[in-house]
């Protein structure tokens, strides 16, 4: 087993190395969409998260960014429905709408165990000694359709030390009269099965200083314990006089969560429904997931930078728990050939 010095330097120097590929300037006579408005002087230089592609709908409009097929922006007429980042940064440690593949949140220790062979991740986390939020977040993603309102991008996720496994991987966004639809797809492409799951982890605003009054409701009848490390320690348990309680609309205040859901209450569709509103905003926020997405984090924000702290609401669908490599919960196994996909998505309207 590497050492942990080892690992951690191996972790730091793969994400360091992907991230100054993605910062490159764009390739000439690459088609570079009004992803803002003309007018913005940014989109005139190089920026840290590659292309900016834009699509729209009506008086909603959303970006997306080469690096990671992170959703960047998300609009509503003139107001940010996410608290995000600038169109020549990139989402540095907070992880600002980025896709979480091939498994979303941590795995112990980096290791895991599959078809009788023990595989050992670089710790993306060295602080808690993990690999967190996948393998794609910090690669470059290109478009493979594109329309004014819907955009599908793709990556060839080939195999690497601790994930020996190939995925042909398709994140599409589309804006349509229900808002916006997000969509996640993954076919195995190598030669043997493999392990997988998916998350995304935007950060919602209603356009508010703080989420504090933010009025939040949770379809989440369960929810994972954790221990010092941010692992979770099934099995989940019934939120039910705990902090974490929110099946009926209740303002967040002080609550604090870096928190997995499980056991979400559905509507007839299959669809469970997180709903954010406040006194202080003329807007709310419906975000759905479907049947595949069987787990939901979310994290208020009390461990980002100070001036980062609070000021949106990450919601995160899961297809798995957190540690799900290990644990099982969500897990899914693509047999060769085998493909998978999971939508979620975002309603808005005005109070």
């Amino acid at each position: 087993m590497k050492s942990p010095g080892r690992r951690a330097v191996l972790g730091a120097t793969l994400a360091a190395g992907l991230t100054a590929v993605a910062s490159a300037p764009a390739r000439a006579g690459s088609p570079r969409p009004p992803a803002e408005p003309a007018s913005d002087p940014h989109l005139d230089a190089a920026s840290l998260s590659g292309e900016q592609y834009g699509i729209s709908y009506g008086n909603q409009s959303a970006v997306v960014t080469e690096l990671g097929a992170g959703l960047r922006s998300f609009r509503m007429d003139d107001t940010e429905l996410l608290d995000t980042y600038g169109p020549s940064a990139y989402p540095t440690g907070s992880s600002y709408g980025q896709l979480l593949v091939p498994w979303p949140n941590r795995i112990d220790h980096g290791t895991y165990e599959f078809d009788g062979a023990e595989q050992e991740l670089p710790w993306s986390e060295p602080a808690n000694q993990n690999a967190i939020h996948g393998l794609t977040r910090w690669m470059n993603w290109q478009p493979v359709e594109r329309s004014r309102s819907r955009l599908v991008m793709g990556l060839v996720l080939h195999a690497q030390p601790g994930y020996p496994f190939v995925l042909r991987l398709r994140q599409a966004y589309e804006l349509g009269r229900q808002g916006l639809t997000v969509t996640t797809a993954a076919e195995n492409i190598g030669p043997a099965r493999a392990p997988y799951g998916s998350g995304q982890h935007p950060y919602f605003t209603l356009g508010t200083p703080s989420i504090d009054d933010v009025v939040l409701t949770l379809p989440a009848a369960k929810y994972f314990r954790t221990d010092a490390r941010s692992i979770p320690q099934p099995p989940p348990v019934t939120v039910a006089g705990t902090p974490y309680d929110f099946r009926r609309a209740r303002r967040i205040g002080a609550t604090q969560m870096d928190t997995g859901f499980a056991n979400l209450v559905r509507d007839r569709d299959g669809r469970a429904w997180v709903r954010m509103s406040s006194p202080r905003s003329p807007l709310s926020l419906k975000v759905w997931l479907d049947r595949e997405h069987e787990f939901l984090q979310v994290y208020t924000g009390d461990t980002l930078p100070e001036a980062a702290r609070r000021r949106g609401l990450a919601i995160e669908p899961y297809t798995c728990a957190s540690n799900a490599f290990n644990n099982g919960y969500g897990l899914r196994v693509l047999d060769r050939g085998e493909r998978f996909e999971a939508s979620w998505g975002v309603q808005t309207s005005r109070n």
